[in-house]
């Protein structure tokens, strides 16, 4: 296998130093494939002949024998950052997005120990699967329906007088017993059967088969016919909530795309839209950091539709081009800010499409606090230009960057402060 890492942007080479050919090729066959690819795959790889060029796609691409991993990188003009230090900040932005429940310093040992992304996604279920297994696994009652040689539960006479009729050494029986072969652990089950042919790592490999020896038990159902309805996490099972979401992640459940190669069995594929992460991390952390203010935090919420039947001497109702800002912050139903995040440099300044996007949000939702955050440049803490205004109206629009390279606490406490003093003060 050829295993391979690049930034967001930035080139692989295809000869000297890179990937074969061949191994381009079915890279490029994988991001057609994808369905988070775009036209052509071009939404999560380029091809130009001599290089493959990424895009805004971060995670793990799998083509036959070969691997490319995708880390962020938001700044062009910053110095390399260590590839563990940006996998430990990429997989904290997941744990805090997707509520994975892994500890900051776990996330931080096994970013250090871990040769890819995906890898530490493996480890990270691996261990935990192992040690919550061997507390034991959570049983349900179960009814089960057998012919028996004595009375147990209740017989069922239909069964009895009928097919059994000729059989007076056999009682058809109905009782209920308790059983791990339940939807939770079925889930488990095919996470642990999916994953173990694509771990690297020698000790994560023995878990994984000491995971499949204590799910024998278990019965063997295809990803795509799990039963996660059925999944119920109740007090007796919080303790497997983190596991469900791991095993979401790996299965290809959550709003990111998981799939292993059709022509390699050996790869996996794990994909995330930067831009989609990184809204769904600040929505995340300003609701934490929004706790106990009376305020609520709508991601992807409004849905006002910009156009409607026009009638002179009315306002215009819309029913059609909906609208889904990034993120509502409200009181009471009253929409005070309206934020839409943009993973991009916050140096290049505020992009026409975006200041037009921005005013027809101030219109739709009447609010006059508007904001365009950015993650911070190389070297800057929190850098806001300053305020702007709408044209012929009172509207504000403030432009901030928060720093992503410090702790989730820092970056919480970061957001409660900015956005306090924006849009949360009482206008003037």
């Amino acid at each position: 296998m050829t295993y391979r890492t690049v930034r967001e942007w930035e080139r692989i080479a295809v000869g000297d130093g890179g990937f074969t050919r061949g191994e381009a090729n079915t890279l490029l066959a994988a991001a057609r494939a994808h369905r988070l690819g775009g036209r052509d795959g071009t939404d999560i790889l380029c091809d130009h002949h001599r290089y493959l060029r990424a895009q805004q796609m971060v995670g793990v691409i799998a083509g036959e024998r070969c691997s490319l991993e995708v880390l962020p990188k938001v700044d062009p003009e910053a110095p390399v950052e260590d590839e563990s230090s940006v996998r430990g900040q990429l997989v904290h932005m997941l744990d805090v997005s997707l509520g994975l429940g892994l500890s900051t310093g776990e996330t931080s040992t096994m970013a250090r120990k871990a040769e890819s992304l995906l890898e530490i996604f493996i480890s990270a279920f691996a261990e935990r699967l192992l040690a919550e297994a061997r507390r034991g696994l959570p049983r349900q009652y179960l009814r089960h329906e057998e012919d028996l040689k004595a009375l147990r539960g209740t017989l069922d006479v239909v069964r009895q007088f009928t097919v059994n009729a000729v059989r007076p050494d056999r009682l058809a029986c109905r009782f209920d017993e308790l059983d791990s072969d339940i939807p939770l652990m079925q889930v488990m089950k095919a996470c642990v059967v999916k994953v173990e042919k694509h771990a690297r790592a020698a000790a994560t490999r023995r878990k994984l088969a000491e995971l499949r020896l204590m799910l024998s038990d278990v019965s063997d159902i295809r990803p795509e016919a799990l039963p996660w309805r059925s999944v119920r996490i109740d007090r007796s099972s919080l303790r497997w909530r983190a596991l469900i979401e791991l095993a979401r992640l790996l299965l290809g459940q959550q709003w990111q795309d998981t799939r292993a190669s059709a022509s390699d069995p050996e790869g996996m594929t794990l994909l995330f839209p930067m831009n989609d992460l990184f809204e769904r991390y600040i929505a995340v952390q300003l609701r934490r950091a929004l706790n106990g203010t009376g305020l609520e935090v709508v991601a992807q919420g409004g849905h006002r539709h910009c156009l409607g039947p026009w009638n002179e001497g009315t306002d215009c109702i819309g029913d059609s081009h909906s609208t889904r800002p990034d993120i509502l912050v409200r009181r009471e139903g009253e929409v005070l800010a309206v934020i839409d995040t943009k993973w991009k440099r916050f140096a290049d300044g505020i992009a026409q499409a975006d200041a037009y996007q921005m005013m027809a949000y101030s219109r739709l939702y009447r609010c006059d606090r508007l904001a365009l955050l950015y993650p911070a440049g190389h070297g800057e803490w929190v850098a806001r230009s300053k305020i702007r205004g709408i044209a012929f109206g009172p509207e504000r629009l403030d432009t901030i960057a928060i720093p992503m390279s410090g702790s989730g606490a820092e970056v919480c406490q970061t957001l409660a402060e900015t956005v306090g003093e924006l849009f949360l003060a009482p206008p003037e």
